[in-house]
């Protein structure tokens, strides 16, 4: 009888890893290996090394990172550089003492210049300066990739890195303040349908682009990237500049957004845009040809990702009070 193949997904919990998790569960061929913080810290360099030299790890999905918005990043500049840096030098070093031989790893879009060429190219990367609020976050992503790299010139490893667009869906972060721009305005729509408010006000112009992708597609397209024959992954990267954009390649509007929102949640009062606050940049999309031509594509349309992400919410709302 053929050994279950070992899969270490840190970061289960989270968004993307949950998603990774839901991926690999029902595969009969792989035995996943998780644990909570409190089980595992990431950071504690002894403690991932003795978890690696004691579990036989075939397999790491590394999805597990410190994660928050515009305020959180700029408020605690020193934890988000730190933190990150140390989950992913760890578990990356642990992994090839443990002569673990396949890892992916999961960055960000933010790794861009502020100013990059849309839609965003892999080759874009180190080109030109980062957006100010969260480059300590994206230097400790760039960083991750780089790791990855030199694993793979020195020790001849197969680390692999992902970046994916903005994402959304099950087990995103719903919080007032701090949640990402699908969340905030589910909720913000989903209070308002529940008052019977007339209208609900978005921030800015509502003329900004940007692109989503459903969790569970960035899920897919990691598993697809970590299964790939290394031969194929070879042909359509370089050893320096490896890693692959994972998005839809295809964007909208903000206003379109809060559209489709309105209807998903059923709001149907008005949608009125503050023009007074700040829009951002005008357009972030990636360039997911590299992606493309290594077979992958994604399927969830961005109504269909908002429809199933809002039946989620709605189960779960009692966990977002306050």
């Amino acid at each position: 009888m053929t050994a279950k193949k070992r899969v270490f997904v840190a970061g289960h919990r989270g968004m993307v890893g949950s998603a990774i998790v839901r991926q690999l569960e029902d595969d009969p061929a792989i035995e996943l290996v998780m644990r909570t913080r409190a089980e595992l810290d990431l950071v504690g360099q002894q403690a991932v090394a003795d978890f690696f030299a004691q579990e036989n790890i075939d397999q790491v999905y590394l999805a597990a990172a410190k994660v928050g918005g515009i305020v959180a990043n700029n408020t605690y500049p020193a934890e988000f550089i730190y933190e990150n840096l140390m989950i992913e030098c760890n578990i990356i070093q642990a992994a090839h003492a443990a002569d673990v031989q396949e890892l992916l790893f999961l960055g960000s879009s933010c790794i861009y210049p502020k100013l990059a060429e849309q839609p965003m190219s892999e080759l874009a990367l180190l080109t030109g300066t980062l957006e100010p609020t969260n480059e300590p976050y994206a230097i400790a992503k760039i960083a991750g990739i780089k790791l990855c790299e030199s694993y793979n010139r020195q020790y001849g490893r197969d680390y692999r890195s992902v970046m994916p667009t903005n994402l959304y869906g099950e087990n995103d972060n719903f919080h007032p303040q701090n949640s990402h721009v699908i969340p905030a305005l589910m909720r913000r729509f989903h209070e308002a349908k529940l008052a019977s408010d007339k209208e609900v006000v978005v921030w800015g112009s509502g003329k900004p682009m940007r692109e989503f992708l459903h969790v569970d597609d960035m899920a897919a397209a990691s598993v697809h990237v970590m299964n790939l024959p290394k031969e194929q992954y070879l042909s359509c990267t370089e050893p320096m500049l490896s890693h692959i954009n994972v998005g839809t390649g295809e964007d909208c509007t903000i206003r379109e957004l809060a559209e489709t929102m309105a209807k998903v949640v059923g709001f149907e009062g008005a949608i009125n845009f503050d023009a007074s606050k700040p829009d951002g940049a005008p357009r972030k999309l990636m360039n997911v040809s590299r992606l493309a031509d290594l077979g992958w594509r994604y399927s969830v349309t961005l109504e269909q990702g908002l429809a199933s992400t809002y039946h989620w919410f709605l189960e779960h709302q009692s966990d977002f009070r306050g």
